[in-house]
This record gives C-alpha cells, sequence and structure tokens, in this order.
C-alpha cells in the first residue's frame, strides 16, 4: 500500500534538488515512477520482483567469467608494498590459492575470499556452488576450512528478498557439509548478483600444499571436467541443452574435500584449484613459480558433454579471450590443436577441480582412490617433464 504523504515528501526533496535522492544519476520524477508509478526513494517496490527469477539474466558475466583477467589483476597488483612478516608463509606474491599465516610452529591460519557473478539460475543451487568454489582455496592449499563470511550484492529494489534468502541457504548447506560455520557477513545495494564467502580454515605450517613445488617426473592429475564457462555462456545465449547444464551444476556444487583429503594422504606438495583463469591459467602460475615445463594431453583432459559442440559452433565468450591474453606466452601448441580445442583449456572455470602434481610412483593409485571415492571423471594430463623458467607443452596426443 502506497504511504501518499511519505512520496510526497521524499520526491518533493528530490525535484526540489533536479536528481532522484537514491540515485543522483537520475531525474525526478524517475523513468520507473513514470512507468510503473513506483517510487523507490519511497520505499515502494515493484509487484513484479520474482521470487523464481532465472539469475543468470541479470548480469554480463557468469560465474567466475567475471573476474578481473589475470593480466589486468598483475598491472593493478605491481609495486604493491612486499609483505615481510616472517609468520607470513605464503602470501599474493607466488599467485597462489590462498594465504597462510603461522600462529605456532604447529599450526597455521589458511585464509581466502572469493565472489562472483550467477552461473546458474536456481539460487539456491549458486549458493551451494558460490560456497563450494570459496572452500576450494582452502582445500587447494592442504588446509581444513572451519569459519565463513558471506558477502552479497544483490539488487534488492528489484529482486525479491526470498531469492537471496535462498542464495544463502545454499551456501550454509554446502558449508555445512564442509564442516565450515557461517558466522556473519556484509551485503550492500547493486545493480548485478554477487555472491561468494571469505573463508578461514587451519593448516600445518609443514604441510602446506602450495603451487611452486611441481618437480620434473611429477604426474599431473586434474580432479573434475573443465568446459562450464562454455555451456554457462552458451545458456546466456539460449543454447545450452539441459542435460549439459544438469552435468556442470552437479560439478560445480560439489566440493573438493575428498580429493584434497586424497591428496594430503599422499603427500603431495604442489597443487591448485582450476577455476577463473582456466587450466591453462592456472597451470602456467605454476609452472612459473615452480620454474618447470609441463606438459598437457589435450586428448586427456576430461570436457564436459556440449563444449566442444558449443566451441565449433563459435561459442567462444570473452573470458576465453582475456585468459588468453595473458596464458597464451606460456604455452607451445602442438599441430593438429585447432581454435576450437585451443579455446576450451583457456575457459574460465567456477568451481572447478584440483590440480594436483603427484609423484609418478604415486599416480596411478591417487587416481583409481579418486575414482573411488567420487570423482570419476579424474585424470592424468600430463607431467611435469623438466626445468625452466615457466611453460606449457600442449600436445593433441
Amino acid at each position: 500500500m502506497i504511504d501518499y504523504a511519505k512520496r510526497k515528501r521524499i520526491m518533493g526533496r528530490s525535484i526540489k534538488l533536479g536528481h532522484c535522492v537514491c540515485n543522483p544519476k537520475e531525474p525526478c520524477p524517475c523513468d520507473l515512477f513514470k512507468r510503473k508509478n513506483v517510487c523507490l526513494c519511497s520505499g515502494e517496490r515493484e509487484d513484479d520482483g520474482a521470487e523464481d527469477a532465472p539469475l543468470t539474466r541479470f548480469v554480463e558475466n557468469v560465474g567466475c567469467a567475471s573476474k578481473i583477467s589475470q593480466e589486468d589483476l598483475k598491472r593493478a597488483l605491481s609495486g604493491l608494498p612486499r609483505v615481510f612478516d616472517p609468520n607470513v608463509l605464503v602470501s599474493a606474491e607466488t599467485g597462489d590459492d590462498a594465504g597462510v599465516y603461522r600462529l605456532s610452529d604447529k599450526l597455521a591460519l589458511v585464509q581466502t575470499v572469493d565472489v562472483f557473478t550467477p552461473c546458474v539460475d536456481d539460487a539456491y543451487v549458486f549458493g551451494q556452488i558460490a560456497a563450494a568454489n570459496s572452500v576450494s582455496d582452502i582445500y587447494a592449499m592442504g588446509g581444513t576450512p572451519l569459519t565463513a563470511l558471506s558477502i552479497v550484492a544483490f539488487p534488492i529494489e528489484k529482486l525479491s528478498p526470498r531469492i537471496m534468502n535462498r542464495m544463502l541457504q545454499g551456501g550454509i548447506d554446502k558449508l555445512r557439509e564442509a564442516g565450515t560455520v557461517v558466522i556473519g557477513g556484509h551485503s550492500i545495494k547493486d545493480k548485478e548478483i554477487k555472491f561468494g564467502f571469505a573463508v578461514t580454515g587451519i593448516v600445518h605450517p609443514r604441510r602446506i600444499i602450495t603451487n611452486d613445488k611441481a618437480r620434473p617426473g611429477d604426474v599431473l592429475i586434474l580432479t573434475k571436467p573443465i568446459g562450464t564457462g562454455v555451456i554457462g555462456f552458451a545458456a546466456q545465449l539460449g543454447r545450452a541443452k539441459k542435460p549439459w547444464l544438469a552435468a556442470i551444476a552437479r560439478s560445480m556444487a560439489a566440493l573438493n574435500k575428498t580429493a584434497a583429503g586424497i591428496a594430503i594422504g599422499a603427500g603431495v606438495r604442489c597443487a591448485t584449484d582450476v577455476t577463473g583463469f582456466g587450466l591453462m591459467g592456472h597451470l602456467s602460475e605454476m609452472a612459473v613459480q615452480s620454474g618447470v615445463t609441463a606438459e598437457v594431453r589435450a586428448g586427456a583432459v576430461p570436457v564436459f558433454s556440449g563444449v566442444m559442440d558449443c566451441l565449433e559452433k563459435g561459442m567462444i565468450s570473452g573470458g576465453v579471450e582475456r585468459n588468453m591474453e595473458y596464458a597464451a606466452k606460456f604455452v607451445e601448441k602442438g599441430e593438429g590443436i585447432g581454435e576450437a580445442l585451443e579455446a576450451v583449456f583457456y575457459d574460465p572455470q567456477t568451481s572447478g577441480g584440483l590440480l594436483l602434481c603427484v609423484p609418478a610412483a604415486k599416480a596411478g593409485a591417487v587416481l583409481k582412490e579418486l575414482k573411488n571415492k567420487g570423482a570419476g571423471k579424474a585424470a592424468m594430463i600430463g607431467r611435469i617433464t623438466g626445468k625452466s623458467k615457466g611453460k606449457i607443452v600442449l600436445k593433441k596426443t
């Protein structure tokens, strides 16, 4: 029910100023008021704020494709002061998945934060994926996630608060599965939906898994298929099949908890998770930080159904191009790798799998255990061949 006295008071102030008091970029009366007789400044809401609105329609780039490119991020971080605290065991300098701060000889904090736009239309499932993606950084470092703070940007004046509620519920439920509790959070108004968590975990200081310990002879094992960004982009174009969408949603919502436990048990000391920078982006960081050459067999890399079909029809997103801008300079491409096949390796992933560097003698056992415990698509995709300044050799077979 409209409070006309309140509307008159607030709109009178806006008209006198010549600008809407809620959004100084707009005149008063604004276009929404003219079209629908709704004054948001007066606390009124649109009647058609759907509770089941498809979330991806409210964003430009879905999931981790919404992140700043590796190239731009490196430039933005250039010149910032280095960390010299001896208790900081892992900082942003090595481009690793999380920071690590030593509390004692036997205990260190692992901290990360991850926020992105919706990659699926269902609010509850998006919440699950956002949570799984956020704790993945802790798992990639060999840590155990303990607590989380939610971070939400939401167009509260256009969408029902119940959508935000379902996002949060999905995240809380997934974090409960991870043994992690949500102890608070922060929210802001925004035109686009964004959601994620800042997560704190623990790890033994001498058992940290980092991205700079790859050694010649190590076997590369990837625990989830790639191609979530391609399918998400196809969905925005209205050209993704339901089975494709269901498959990537299940994978993105799956925790990397079991895979991390297997890696820790096998004594793995080098790993990363594959997310917004794509397989080549994250592997190139590992290769550079470790000072090695990685060989990847394209045909061995697991890819979601529908991905190659989409790429061969030209559905290559801007996220792929942004990732190539940075990572391609580290990649030596072999014969027979065309544009479509190459694109999948730069596709920005949302809540992707772990990329593990496993000593050759243990690789077979690790892969078998991964498959037996739920990571049925895990695969050996290549190996570390030697020392270098950081290089990837991408072969078709």
